[in-house]
């Protein structure tokens, strides 16, 4: 048996998109992963940034085609962010997003997230280190990132270095005992050229991220954000902030500092309708910013948003080719050849729900019946899309238990 099939065929029945899965099914819209896989060379051939919205209807592959842009931006040595944005994670609160983010970082070829041992390496004299500092001295909006890097490289004592990792991971540290570290190490006080806010300033951090995975070899940093309609569920003047703050990832060159960095939203299909339209807010913009210059970036990524690529439903030669991809797997899951053809599969799937996911959680259930049974039953799917069968088609429990 192959394993690494069977998990595929595992997360295609949960119905739950994988990286495996978007490793192995990448061949789906060539045309928007064309246009992904531009931008992404762009950003490591020439250093420039930019960012863009996808949208789609629930169950047709927005999450899917997030894990085949990670498995992309991995194959090309590029660090890869993926989050779901959330109510404990909201983007007009970037000091909680980057927290969560950098707890959600992975590096290429490595399996699980973080970067703490990279920057455990770098020691005071090294050129990464200097040019960082540098940059964090000079190039930012606040000096905080200065002190704290360079107290960082220098503490000897590890519940300090422990407390100055966490600053650099999102975990803020207090001002007043970074000032007393610093002093203690270099002999010297610590004066701000701006005084750092974490609701002002939180951007920095994320700029400081993308030099230093330049400087460390790496070809670029790829942002993926889940779920970004859930932005609609705050508050007026939240979600203003959080198109603002967006402006700062999709349009970096304009509103940020991001080097070398592509950042991917995925969106459901009715937010025109369900915010934009529905909440007035363009509206909202014109009343909150009266000059035209302080609306203008949350315009911008309104109208980014509006005229985003929707994720089209696939035609029916594309879910076949699909289907038969997973009858491929399955055969090789559990060691044997299914008698059927793709076309009898995707017969076998029509009537059993309209979304994608459901569809391949459908098939998977023909061939597990095919499998273990010879013949596959007459599978229904629910409102929520999960399989069900006919009472009729369950043996009754009395039938089991003897006197």
């Amino acid at each position: 048996m192959d394993y690494e099939a069977q998990r595929v065929i595992e997360a295609l029945r949960s119905g739950v998109s994988s990286r495996a899965v978007g490793h192995y099914f990448s061949s789906a819209r060539p045309e928007l992963m064309e246009q992904i896989s531009r931008r992404l060379d762009r950003a490591k051939n020439t250093g420039a940034s930019s960012g863009m919205v996808v949208s789609g209807k629930y169950g047709e592959g927005k999450t899917h085609l997030l894990n085949t842009v990670f498995n992309l931006a991995h194959s090309n040595n590029m660090v890869v962010s993926l989050l779901s944005l959330s109510k404990e994670t909201p983007l007009d609160k970037l000091y909680l997003v980057y927290h969560k983010l950098v707890c959600n970082t992975y590096l290429p070829q490595r399996l699980q997230p973080g970067f703490q041992h990279v920057l455990q390496d770098i020691t005071p004299n090294n050129p990464i280190a200097q040019d960082l500092l540098s940059f964090t001295g000079k190039h930012l909006d606040t000096d905080k990132l200065f002190f704290v890097f360079r107290s960082y490289l220098n503490v000897d004592d590890p519940d300090e270095k422990y407390l100055l990792l966490a600053d650099l991971e999102g975990d803020f540290i207090n001002n007043t005992y970074l000032r007393q570290i610093y002093k203690r190490i270099f002999a010297q006080p610590v004066r701000f050229a701006v005084p750092f806010s974490k609701s002002r300033h939180t951007m920095d951090y994320f700029t400081m991220l993308s030099r230093l995975f330049k400087l460390l070899g790496y070809n670029g940093w790829v942002i993926l954000f889940d779920e970004t309609e859930l932005l609609g569920r705050l508050g007026k003047k939240a979600r203003l902030t959080a198109y603002h703050n967006m402006a700062s990832f999709l349009f970096p060159e304009q509103y940020a500092r991001l080097e070398s960095t592509f950042t991917l939203f995925a969106l459901g299909a009715s937010y025109r309708e369900d915010v934009i339209e529905s909440k007035h807010d363009f509206d909202n913009l014109a009343t909150a910013f009266v000059d035209r210059a302080q609306r203008e970036p949350a315009e911008k990524v309104l109208n980014h948003i509006i005229t985003a690529p929707q994720l089209q439903p696939l035609n029916e030669e594309e879910i076949l080719a699909v289907l038969e991809q997973v009858q491929e797997f399955h055969s090789r899951a559990y060691d044997w050849q299914p008698n059927l053809d793709g076309r009898q599969i995707l017969k076998a799937s029509e009537n059993r729900g309209y979304l994608l996911r459901t569809r391949i959680r459908a098939a998977v259930e023909v061939l597990d019946q095919c499998y273990q049974y010879g013949q596959a039953g007459d599978i229904r799917i629910n409102d929520l899309g999960e399989p069900q069968y006919a009472d009729e088609e369950l043996p009754s429990l009395e039938e089991y238990i003897k006197d």
